[in-house]
């Protein structure tokens, strides 16, 4: 018996080439700016273009920058407090929007969408506008409050749901349709069902929901300028206040150290995420076996 050879398509040779190509120019059109910011946050200089040798003086400086410490502590407790609150409610919206059918879900879908697809600006001059209008209304019984923490971890749990719910949703496609129901009919109660069944399932979910409301809080600017008020600055916002004026090297350290951490959660979760994978993968197997 004779195979016949694979028909060869014309040009297809050619192509391969220069897709790589193409595909690495974008990378290196992507990353070279960050490389570059990497290796002068080293540099024994505050030259931009000039290197002068390598140093951690910078690093040093900027841990001895109070500004810059008090807004990182900031940043890391309004993003932690929102990611776990965010996680929450995304997950308990997201389970409360998988049982629904029909106009229903997709209008909740659409409510839910909105607010990830409508600019930063909009949403942090609409915050605004209504902590503005409560604060006022609560000023009448004398209740002075103003804009501060408070507002800008509202504001951030607020705009970190939409995205949980989003990450909660699929895996709770994936779930076995009737385990809920086969745990209740084993005596299970539903919160025993809930927390034993439903939550492993979707566990993953969750986590990456967590991580990806981290990630979105540290790195928000718009929509904490128009919440944070006076008294409170979150680290987007330092460094904001610090490009206005002459650009010191220390940006570039903290660059690095954000971008290092970031870079850490997403291999986290890509980790995290082909692990689990690989589990219902072989679990999948075994029920087949």
């Amino acid at each position: 018996m004779t195979f016949a050879k694979p028909r060869r398509v014309p040009g297809q040779t050619r192509r391969a080439p220069l897709g790589r190509l193409f595909t690495a120019l974008i990378f290196l059109f992507l990353y070279a700016p960050i490389f570059v910011m990497i290796v002068f946050s080293f540099n024994d200089s505050k030259s931009r273009t000039v290197w002068a040798g390598f140093t951690l003086d910078w690093y040093a400086e900027l841990l001895k920058d109070t500004t810059i410490l008090n807004s990182l502590y900031t940043t890391l407790g309004v993003a932690v407090l929102s990611a776990l609150i965010a996680t929450a409610i995304g997950t308990a919206a997201a389970i409360g929007i998988h049982v629904m059918r029909g106009p229903r879900r997709t209008l909740m879908m659409s409510l839910n969408n909105i607010p990830v697809v409508s600019p930063d600006i909009i949403t942090g001059v609409s915050f605004r506008m209504l902590f503005v209008a409560v604060l006022g209304f609560l000023a009448i019984f004398g209740l002075n409050l103003k804009l501060g923490f408070g507002t800008l971890l509202l504001s951030h749990i607020t705009f970190c749901v939409p995205y949980v719910i989003l990450s909660v949703l699929p895996k709770l496609s994936q779930m076995g349709k009737h385990i809920y129901e086969a745990a209740l009919d084993l005596g299970a109660t539903p919160q025993r069902a809930l927390w034993k069944v439903v939550l492993p399932e979707i566990l993953p979910g969750v986590i990456s929901g967590a991580l990806i409301s981290f990630t979105l809080s540290i790195d928000d600017f718009l929509i904490s300028y128009f919440t944070a008020g006076n008294t409170t600055q979150t680290l987007p916002m330092v460094v904001y206040a610090m490009t206005r004026k002459r650009l010191s090297p220390k940006i570039n350290a903290l660059s690095t150290l954000m971008f290092a951490v970031v870079l850490t959660l997403l291999v986290v979760i890509n980790v995290f995420q082909a692990r689990q994978d690989k589990k219902r993968r072989l679990e999948e197997t075994k029920q087949r076996i």
